[in-house]
Formats: C-alpha cells, structure tokens, sequence
C-alpha cells in the first residue's frame, strides 16, 4: 500500500462548516446557513421561517428539493420529516420521490395533480424517476387525469381526496404508473380495503385559509412522516413501509401505519437520491418541510471502514505536498461506497467515537480536516482520500507521525490509523525556455501543425523529470526536454537525488484562431485614373495587432501598401496575428475604378411649354417644371432636392413650387458602383402673373377675332376699351370673356388705333394696372 504524490504547491477549496459527503443527511431547514451544499432547491421552493417552503397558497406554484448525494439501494433507505400543509382551499399535495442518480439533467415532471412527479398532459414525467410517494390533499394524483396512468376507480367526481399514492418509474410520457394507495379519509363507498380504519383516519391537510403551521405534536394538525425502503430479501426492490405521526385531539399524538411493508417489486438503477416537490392548481395551500433525516435502512449490515498505516513516504520542506490515498488502498466493506473524506489527529487518544446522535454521522468535522502540527500542516482535500502536507522549514530529514480516519458513504467511519512521513529539503525551482530563446515567457503561440521544444534547466543534477499538461502527467516523458504540439499549459518536476520536486515556471501552448475581420466588396474608386485604399474597407484596421495580404492581379500588397492600388480586378484578402507566420484563408475582394468619370446634369422647363426661362415669359407659381436628368457615363439612380424642402427619386421628375422666388436645384446621381456626381441649377420665379396684349386683331376673320390678352395667374381683371378721345366703348370684368369683338352697340367701329387699360389682381393679392394702344384692322 503507498500513497502517490500528485502535486506540490496546489491549491485545494475545503469543505464549509456544513457540507454534508453522504449518509446519513439532516436538514433542518432552520436558516440559509445551516442548509448543506447538497441541498438544490427549484422552482419556489425557499426558506422561511425555520422551514422549507414549497409553495404559497396561490395558484399553479410549484417547488422542489433533492439531495445532492448518491446512495446505493442495496441497503436502502430511511427518511423522517414533519411537513405542513394549511393556509389554503386544500389543493393540491406533495410528494417524496427517488430518482436515478446518473441523469445528467435534472428535470421534475408536470405540477397541478401530479406534483412535480408523473406525467400531466403533454408535460413530460421527472427525469430518471424512479418511485413517487403522493400526499394527496385534493385527489388528482391518485387518479388517472391529465394524462396519467391509473389510479382509484369508483368516486363519483374522480377525486379521490386525502389519498397518499405510490407511483412506479417513468420516462417522458409513459409510464410512472399507480401502483397501490391507501385513502386517508371519507373514502367512497365501495373502497374497502383501500382506506384506513375509521378510527385511524385523518386529513392530510391541518387546516385551511386562515390556519397556520402545527409544529407542536400536541396541537391538532401535527404530521410527520417515517418512510422506509426495506431491501426485498425475497424478490426485486423493496418493502415500502409508511408511518405518520398524526395529531387529530389536543395532546393524544398517534403512530398511524399508512403502509406496513408492501412490496415495490421494480428493479433501482446503480444509484438514486432523493427529493420533495408540491404544487397547487386552480386550488390552493401552503406546502412547508423541516427537520429531514435521511439515513441508510439497513444500518445493521453496515461495516466500518478500515484503514493502512503508512511509514515510508516522503514530502518535501517548503512546499505543499499533495497526496491521494485511494478506495483500492484501504478497506471499503460496504456495496459501492467510497471514500467521502479524511480527519486528521494528532494521537489515537484525540480520535473520538462515532457519536450516537445520527445527523453527526455524516460529516466530517471542520475541526479535524485540518490539523498544525510543529513540523507542519495537513489539510484533508475536496476529494475523498486526497489530503496535503506543508512542512515548516527546520525540520529537514525529519519524520512527523499523524493518525487518520476514513468515512465512507454511509457515515461509517475508521478506527484510526497511523501516517508517518520523512520531510526532505526540497530543491530550488527550475525553469523551462523555449528552445532558442533565453527569456522565460509565460505563452507560445503556434500556426497549425507547428510544435515548440520546451528545455528545463536547474542548479543541481536532476535523477528524473515528469512532464505535465494542463496538471496531467504526460506518459513516457521522462527527459530534460519536451516537444509540444498541442494546447494546453506545460510544466515539468526535476527530481532530485531525495526525490524532492522541483517545480518549473508553466507556459501556455495555443494556436489562436484567426482573427474574424469584416470587409466592404468591392472598394471602388470613383475617380478615373486615382487609386484606392483598400484599408478603409477593412473594420477596425489594425497593423501594429495584425498583419495583411492582397494578391491580385499578378501583385502582392501588404498592410499599408493596400492603401494605394491602382488595377481594377478581383484580389483576395488575408489576415494573421503579428507574432505568427501564418495568414487566414483568402478571402476574395473585388476592386473597381472607374475608367469614365460620372458627370451628373440636368435641364428644365414648362412642361408640353418650351418655356425654359424669362426670355420665353418667364415662371410662375402654379407651372409645372419638368426635369430631365442628363447625367453623363452611367447613372442608375437619381435624388433630387428642388430647394424648397421637396425632395424626389425619379429619374425625370416633375415639381410645382406654388410660390414665387429663387430656388437651387441639386441633383445627385449614382452609378451601380455607389460612385456619385452633383450639379446643381437655379430655378428663378419672379412673377405670380402674367398679362400679354396683342398690337392688333381682325373682327372680321375666323382668327384673331377678338381683342383679349394672355393672361396667367389672375383671380381677377377688369379690361377697359378706349378710342383715341377717351371714350369708354367697351368693359367686361369677367375673366373668361371672350373679348372685344370691335362693335359698339352691335356696329363694328372703324378701323384705326383703339386704347386698352387692364386693372387685375394677381393671386398672390398683387394689384396692377396695365394700358397700351393696339389696331383694329378690317
């Protein structure tokens, strides 16, 4: 038997005041410190007021807690806890379950009736379960609604209230059968057999809205409850037998057996543990637990674990040795146990009994996991038989004797044994170095495929090396050197002619991936003739970090020299960290410089008019301007701004301004590449109106019959004919007159030189008076 020296100068986390290595378990659930580190807690489950509460009386709660420890069913199991259901309309219940030790994801199943345990509807049952015992308040779970599998028959609702019901194992949807039940109170007619004794029964629930929790055994409404897994001598699986502590008169508690021993004849998986869980539906109650004992059924086939003693192991000064003894070393009697943890004393006298008290069984004292000593410090580990020694510094070539117990799974402890280690002066560090380098670093970064030489060096002649990665020994590697080529960090121990360790500096091998670096494609230069940086599209640029590559085009560019390529074409783009040597795989990059300038201009007028400016009459509010795009070398898109606030896409637009004054017109136009090119024109309206007269009419031909001006943007004229000596001959206010027609009471007048006089309003309220001479020609 031997110890094996793992490692020196590791680091361990230690057990907390209350951490709990197996059986048996005691939670009171009394405070947050108190709760062990095993104890996981779901769903609503918490702490409050020295209890563990599972729900509140609301509707659709639902909460759970497990043990966190694995125990072997070949010796079964025990469990005793007071539970407190009150406060609500009585609905729904809780349950004690087992399930599979080994699922790797813990699941409860469907909550309302099947309280965190079957099956309901399309909600799978508990992952790995393997037993459901159900305290049935409102009587779902002894049913087979919502999706479970059998259950009482013959009440006339299908409830079957104050029913405590066994469910066998399950996966998903199936299973999870009922497999026998005993109802507690008022059972329907018919039900005989399947309830208690008249003189025995008893709800479930102490009370409902507006009573509280009965933790006095003499009050009314005191439960608790004694569940055991008797190991089936005869068959498969176990004898469950059931007993509750149930209080129903002031000071006369009773012992009610509920099961006495039936048969649950269905094969446990390797290993189980053990939880609670209750829910509430449409109804409701307060479901509570504390003070849960959970302990081995069958202690009487329980053996002490034994002990070695150890004498011929070395540590070595100055360092913290760290050493495993393991399950193979010692004597383990009982089925599928382990270690659970180590204490340390400094004689056997020190060594105390196991105590009576069941709940002290189970844990390692924090008081004795460590233990000072003058010639140094033991620690007991994190992991069963794994343990270290500090050894102070004087003490060199001498030996310190300590004595040790082991406890099992099952709280079975060691008589006590002894452990006598030699402490040795322990050799100064050695340091690796990458093969060529001098320096000591703490990283080498590789390309794939690449390997580093690592080399040790040291003060004193060296009997052996023992390589590591990642603090796992490396097989075989035995000499000075070493040759990495995968990640992970490396260390070596030189050991010396007393078989001390020295420990070297670690250094960290990786192959970093390559950088994930984004790019804009293409990169067009929009200017003929002009080169383009090619940087600019590569985000967040980084050549001091990085290193870059551009081929294309028979050319190789890298970094800053992509700031200025000249050649259209298609290139590919690759990057890699600064310190290695190899690049990404290329990526391609597209390059595109234009060879014609985009040349963007436009023209405009009246449209269907010709009227391009003043000098063909000018604008007005109300014309609608035609624009006609006459980009030059390739536009695909166009957008306009008219100056007055409009803005348009259209290739040809048409625009109304409604106002007068003096508006720039800019048009920007793109080409397929995103190169664009602007140009911009000024559109002057400088009249709201218009009144043109003409030098003369005909009132005797088909054309140019009547006398009447052009007239544009008037809400409203007056025209006044006069002859040469003042004469008013003719006057009509209407705007859509047809005109003189050159008769004054139906006679046509002679021909000869006539005088007009117009006096309109324009519609921007502008009033105005034209006159002027024209001919009456027959």
């Amino acid at each position: 038997m031997k110890f094996l020296l793992l490692a020196v100068a590791l680091t361990f986390l230690f057990y907390n005041a209350y951490s709990q290595v197996g059986f048996p378990y005691c939670e009171t659930f009394a405070d947050q410190g108190s709760v062990g580190s095993k104890t996981v807690f779901g769903g609503s489950a918490r702490l409050m007021d020295g209890v563990l509460r599972l729900t509140d009386a609301q509707r659709e709660q639902n909460g759970y807690v497990y043990i966190d420890i694995p125990f072997s069913p070949a010796y079964g199991i025990k469990a005793s806890f007071e539970y407190f259901m009150y406060g609500g309309s009585g609905a729904d219940g809780l349950t004690v379950f087992l399930f599979d030790a080994d699922v790797q994801n813990f699941r409860p199943g469907g909550f309302g009736g099947a309280f965190g345990y079957a099956q309901r509807n399309n909600v799978p049952g508990m992952t790995g379960g393997y037993l459901g015992i159900g305290f049935d308040a409102f009587g779902n779970y002894s049913n087979s609604s919502e999706g479970k599998i059998g259950g009482f028959s013959g009440s006339p609702n299908g409830l079957y209230p104050n029913s405590i019901s066994i469910r066998k194992s399950g996966a998903g949807l199936n299973g999870y059968q009922f497999v026998d039940g005993k109802m507690t109170l008022d059972p329907p007619s018919g039900s005989l057999g399947l309830s208690l004794d008249v003189e025995y029964q008893f709800p479930l629930s102490s009370g409902g809205q507006g009573t509280g929790r009965v933790t006095d055994p003499a009050i009314p409404g005191y439960r608790k409850v004694f569940l055991e897994l008797e190991p089936n001598p005869t068959g498969v699986g176990y004898l469950l037998k059931l007993e509750m502590v149930v209080t129903t008169v002031t000071n006369e508690p009773r012992t009610i057996t509920i099961f006495p021993g039936i048969p649950f004849p269905y094969v446990p998986s390797k290993n189980l543990k053990i939880g609670f869980a209750a829910s509430t539906g449409g109804e409701t109650n307060i479901h509570e637990i504390k003070d849960l004992v959970v302990e081995v059924s069958n202690d009487e086939g329980l053996k002490n674990p034994a002990g070695v003693d150890f004498s011929d192991f070395a540590s070595c000064e100055g360092q913290e040795n760290t050493y495993y003894i393991t399950d193979e070393e010692v004597i383990l009697p009982n089925e599928n146990s382990e270690i659970r943890c180590l204490q340390f004393y400094a004689s056997l006298d020190d060594i105390e009994e196991e105590s009576g008290d069941i709940c002290s069984q189970g844990k390692c004292r924090e008081e004795n996991r460590v233990l000072e000593l003058a010639q140094g410090t033991f620690k007991a580990g994190t992991n069963g038989g794994d343990f270290t020694f500090f050894p102070n510094e004087g003490f060199t070539d001498q030996s310190v004797t300590v004595y040790y117990t082991i406890t099992d799974t099952y709280g079975k402890s060691s008589k006590g044994n002894a452990m006598t280690l030699k402490i040795q002066e322990s050799p100064e560090p050695i340091s690796i170095f990458e093969d060529g380098n001098p320096d000591l670093i703490e990283e080498v970064r590789l390309c794939g495929g690449e390997t580093v030489t690592f080399t040790s060096k040291g003060g004193e002649i060296y009997e052996r090396y023992e390589w590591y990665k990642d603090d796992e020994l490396i097989t075989g590697e035995e000499s000075q050197n070493y040759t990495a080529n995968s990640v992970g960090e490396y260390l070596v121990k030189a050991y010396n002619r007393k078989n001390c360790p020295a420990i070297s500096n670690s250094i960290l091998v990786s192959f970093p991936e390559f950088p994930d670096f984004d790019f804009i494609t293409p990169v067009v230069g929009c200017t003929p003739g002009q080169s383009v940086d090619v940087t600019k599209s590569v985000s967040n640029y980084d050549p001091v970090t990085y290193d870059y590559k551009l081929t294309g085009v028979g050319q190789t560019y890298l970094d800053d020299e992509m700031k200025e390529i000249s050649l259209s074409g298609e290139y590919e783009l690759q990057i890699k960290y600064a310190d290695l040597d190899c690049y990404s795989s290329p990526k391609l990059l597209r390059i595109v410089i234009l060879e014609e300038e985009l040349l963007a201009n436009f023209e405009f007028e009246i449209k269907g008019t010709g009227v391009k400016g003043e000098e063909d009459g000018g604008f007005f509010p109300d014309d609608l301007f035609q624009f006609t795009d006459l980009t030059a070398n390739g536009a695909e898109s166009w957008s306009w701004d008219f100056g007055d606030g409009s803005v348009a896409t259209e290739k040809n637009p048409t625009h109304i301004y409604g106002k007068k004054g003096e508006f720039d017109v800019t048009l920007t136009s793109s080409n397929m590449w995103g190169c664009e090119a602007a140009v911009i024109k000024r559109v002057s309206i400088l009249r709201s109106y218009r009144v043109m007269f003409p030098t003369g009419f005909t009132p005797l031909d088909n054309e140019n019959q009547f006398f009447l001006p052009k007239k544009k943007g008037l809400i409203a004229g007056e025209l006044l004919i006069f002859n040469t000596w003042g004469d008013l001959i003719f006057k009509t206010n209407d705007l859509n007159t047809t005109g003189w027609d050159g008769k004054l009471e139906g006679k046509l007048l002679d021909a000869g030189l006539y005088v007009y006089r117009y006096n309109g309003v324009a519609t921007d309220g502008e009033n105005f008076t034209k006159a002027g001479k024209f001919k009456l020609i027959r």
